[in-house]
């Protein structure tokens, strides 16, 4: 990040752009030479460098959607935007569609922005091209821009689609890149195909010069300190945290921080002394179902992080059953009530009494000599007859026997 860095105006002429040139940053981007980690599909983690990233002002919106004009879209015209602009360091489209995944995840839970394709808040333009070996000597295929990309499955199909075209064509026509035939195209998402559009301009065409009418900016080092010291453990840092330090599962690691509320709630339970699997479970099978439902944020559903800390407790130490908590779950957020008092009132303690259950197993017995005599006798039908005398104690307690309890009853009546 360089301490001065100033803006320049981009001269060019095309439809999106009417007053013909934008403002941008050509040789001092605010910054460069970063990178960025991405998780690929076999568990590993990839470091796609960036050259540059660069403040600009967006241009306006170009449909091609008729078959003989097209119309242009300059709402968005003039608003601000950061250029990211990677290294060629990806080898797939579902490379690419990772890398844009993973941006995703970091700027949202940065709350930079909500980063939302649909709205335009993140769009993505791939430049293409390959590096083919023939007869011992290495030829480049002309470089390809796409444009019109809304979906992360579109970019993926895109990139994809063009890495064949392009192999075709070099196939074909031995076409090689040259200066000035770097060309633009379009996805069509209908026939899941590249439109060319234009040819593109090389930078020397661009005549950059300083922008008159804005003032360079000098940053200091205190600042980049300051905003530093605000910055929150990345994403994919406290995934990989949660597999190696919660022994989760890498797609439950995920899922908890494919959003920082939900993340920073879990480490809040996880820190009021709740068992993480358990704490994992409550948010990703009941929690998240119930925000989605509500269309709102985990937050929202109004439960305290040590309230579910509790709820966790209680099914740990056997209070309640892993499958009665969902039920209290839903009473909490209705409520807000703490969950020993609703498991409570709705019957959901289960009976640990051992003595109680000891009763109720010698009657389930007594009830059922001909399971007794297939348990005792073993075989084939030994598995499924103790089951289901077990099934009958949970049915005259009413499903609120501790199953653990009942079942160590059960083993040793039976011998």
């Amino acid at each position: 990040i360089p301490m001065f860095t100033k803006w320049d105006r981009k001269s060019y002429y095309y439809p999106d752009l009417p007053k013909n040139y934008q403002i941008s940053q050509y040789d001092l981007p605010l910054g460069a030479d970063g990178f960025v980690e991405i998780p690929l599909d076999s568990g590993r983690i990839k470091k796609i460098g960036i050259i540059r990233a660069h403040l600009e002002e967006d241009a306006g919106k170009n449909l091609h959607t008729a078959g003989n004009y097209s119309q242009v879209d300059l709402n968005r015209t003039g608003t601000p935007l950061l250029e990211i602009v990677t290294e060629p360091d990806m080898n797939s489209g579902a490379e690419v569609r990772a890398l844009a995944v993973e941006l995703q995840r970091m700027v949202r839970f940065l709350g930079v922005s909500e980063a939302d394709m649909q709205k335009g808040h993140m769009r993505f333009e791939p430049n293409i091209n390959l590096a083919i070996t023939k007869d011992g000597k290495e030829y480049r295929t002309p470089i390809v821009e796409i444009k019109n990309l809304n979906s992360f499955r579109a970019l993926e199909r895109s990139v994809s689609y063009e890495e064949q075209r392009q192999l075709d064509e070099f196939l074909d026509t031995g076409k090689v890149i040259e200066m000035g035939n770097k060309t633009t195209r379009g996805w069509d998402d209908e026939r899941e195909a590249t439109v060319l559009q234009r040819e593109k301009e090389e930078a020397h065409d661009y005549r950059y010069f300083p922008e008159p009418d804005l003032v360079p900016v000098e940053l200091t080092e205190e600042w980049l300190d300051d905003i530093r010291s605000c910055l929150c453990e990345l994403p994919l840092k406290r995934q990989i945290r949660y597999v190696r330090e919660y022994q989760l599962s890498d797609y439950d690691a995920g899922v908890l921080t494919s959003d920082r509320s939900i993340s920073d709630f879990f480490e809040e339970a996880v820190k009021a002394g709740a068992d993480p699997k358990r704490i994992c479970n409550l948010l990703t099978q009941t929690g998240l179902k119930m925000a989605k439902e509500k269309n709102c944020g985990i937050n929202d559903l109004g439960i305290k992080p040590k309230s579910l800390a509790s709820l966790a407790e209680m099914i740990e130490t056997g209070q309640i059953s892993a499958s009665s908590s969902a039920p209290v779950f839903e009473a909490m957020v209705l409520t807000g009530k703490e969950p020993d008092i609703l498991a409570q009132q709705l019957n959901l303690i289960q009976k640990s009494d051992a003595g109680e259950l000891e009763h109720i197993v010698d009657k389930v017995l007594a009830e059922n000599p001909k399971a007794v005599e297939d348990v005792t006798s073993g075989g084939k039908k030994s598995q499924r007859a103790r089951g289901f005398l077990l099934g009958q104690v949970m049915q005259k307690t009413k499903g609120q026997a501790n199953p653990k309890v009942a079942s160590e009853i059960l083993d040793r009546k039976l011998g």
